[in-house]
């Protein structure tokens, strides 16, 4: 199930911009928490558009700012999906849990595609950023960021 419609995004932009004004919203090609910026990017025209934005502005509330180990942006992101759904009723939106953990979904399949060896497909351990060990084949692997972009697992050599 889809997450409900509500306001007008600009409405609701403008209600969070008087209440975080230390948060800058800008419109982009997708939904995004910029640490640096502190700036949060939104698609005006998706379906989901109100939910995804209470999630990018959670990041900033929470101070989400980066992570050295791939579980800790899933544990980010249902921080996040969890104020969301705290502060919603005060903006008359409404996220469903159906939507949470479909997005949580598409997370968690990132994860286990990132963690699944290239030489024997059992499910490594993350060993630092970016790299991971498969403790059945004994293979390394080097993964990029791939949160948007198709994901490139480079083996390594075997330990």
């Amino acid at each position: 199930m889809d997450a409900t419609t509500m306001p007008s995004i600009l409405s609701l932009i403008t209600r969070l911009s008087a209440d975080y004004p230390d948060v800058t919203f800008a419109a982009g090609d997708d939904f995004a928490w910029s640490p640096v910026s502190h700036t949060v990017s939104y698609e005006p025209s998706r379906d989901d558009a109100a939910p995804s934005l209470l999630h990018e502005l959670s990041h900033a509330i929470l101070g989400h700012s980066g992570y050295e180990r791939d579980v800790a942006l899933i544990a980010m992101e249902r921080a996040a999906w969890d104020h969301a759904s705290s502060i919603a009723a005060t903006y008359d939106v409404t996220i469903t849990p159906d939507h949470i953990e479909q997005t949580l979904d598409s997370y968690r399949d990132w994860l286990h595609a990132r963690s699944t060896c290239p030489s024997c497909q059992a499910t490594g351990v993350q060993t630092k950023k970016q790299t991971y060990s498969c403790h059945a084949c004994r293979h390394s692997w080097h993964v990029n960021e791939a949160r948007i972009c198709g994901l490139r697992r480079t083996q390594l050599q075997a330990i």
